[in-house]
């Protein structure tokens, strides 16, 4: 077996088309054809079921497609490791936009200072979408805040932040103190993300659980963008402590939640061991130490280590 019928297998089941594949590779689609047909020839099982309306894989297929990515993968953290006799290769980490605001520039600091060869690759989306990034093997590790259970995934927790009530002036009432009831959150009009974000579903549970529901006018999926309608006294937001600096900035009251459980874990979730390059693991362990030194200094506002 070789490396390009791998690329060559995986690049058709992204497209669900022989032809499209072959146009995104740049090969012709009788050849593309020939080299998965000898694949499954060399395996001795079909991985693909082909037909007028595209291409499928099979029940090996899709057990194929997992050790394919992770062939590939190691092939390219073996090639970049033979470049340099120093620790390098690439690491991506997803950040949920709340945690790249206090976490990301602290990490990418760390790391150019502890491993300057390592090409480290951040991404900033909502945690839903980073889970499914994970799956599909184009993360090495992400800071989380939920994981669904049986995913074949590696979780550690990193530590625990306390929600915020960030209210525009003109929606303060009178009489209010340094801290807001469920009761009084449940009557404020919110801006939230969407339901793909973890934030809006710890939200959800709390009030939930106190048999209140959140009054959610408005979802905005940016951190910027939302912060920008708290400030224009659109609506009220709940946020966690890395958020709290943008409030002050924006001259948005910041209200403790009087509730024991407006909290959310952050979880550094990664690839098993066994898929993890050098580099990754040493990433991961470069993560856990910055969080650490920014709950140590009193930089990461509501939050407490694990």
């Amino acid at each position: 077996m070789e490396l390009r019928q791998f690329r060559y297998f995986l690049s058709v089941l992204e497209h669900g088309s022989l032809g499209r594949a072959a146009l995104e590779l740049g090969v012709g689609a009788s050849a593309l054809s020939q080299q998965l047909s000898k694949l499954e020839s060399e395996l001795s099982t079909r991985l693909l079921t082909r037909s007028s309306t595209g291409v499928t894989p099979t029940a090996a297929g899709l057990a194929f497609e997992y050790h394919a990515r992770l062939a590939l993968r190691q092939a390219e953290h073996a090639m970049l490791a033979a470049q340099s006799g120093r620790m390098s290769g690439y690491v991506s980490v997803g950040l949920a936009p709340t945690s790249a605001s206090v976490l990301g520039l602290a990490l990418i600091e760390r790391m150019r200072q502890r491993y300057p060869d390592i090409h480290l690759h951040l991404v900033e989306m909502l945690s839903g979408y980073l889970v499914s990034q994970l799956n599909a093997r184009h993360l090495d590790l992400a800071v989380l805040f939920q994981v669904e259970a049986g995913a074949r995934l590696e979780v550690r927790p990193l530590l625990q932040e306390r929600l915020f009530a960030l209210v525009p002036q003109r929606l303060v009432q009178e009489g209010w103190g340094e801290a807001l009831t469920l009761q009084q959150i449940a009557t404020l009009p919110l801006v939230m993300p969407s339901t793909q974000h973890g934030l809006r579903s710890t939200l959800q549970a709390i009030l939930a659980r106190a048999g209140l529901e959140a009054d959610i006018v408005m979802e905005v999926d940016g951190l910027s963008l939302l912060m920008d309608c708290v400030a224009a006294g659109h609506a009220a937001t709940l946020q966690p402590g890395a958020a709290v600096a943008r409030a002050a900035q924006a001259g948005v009251r910041v209200f403790a939640i009087d509730d024991a459980q407006a909290q959310r874990r952050n979880l550094v979730v990664s690839l098993s061991e066994d898929e993890l390059s050098p580099a990754a693991l040493a990433t991961r362990i470069v993560l856990h130490e910055v969080a650490r030194d920014l709950v140590a200094q009193d930089q990461w506002p509501g939050a407490r280590l694990l």
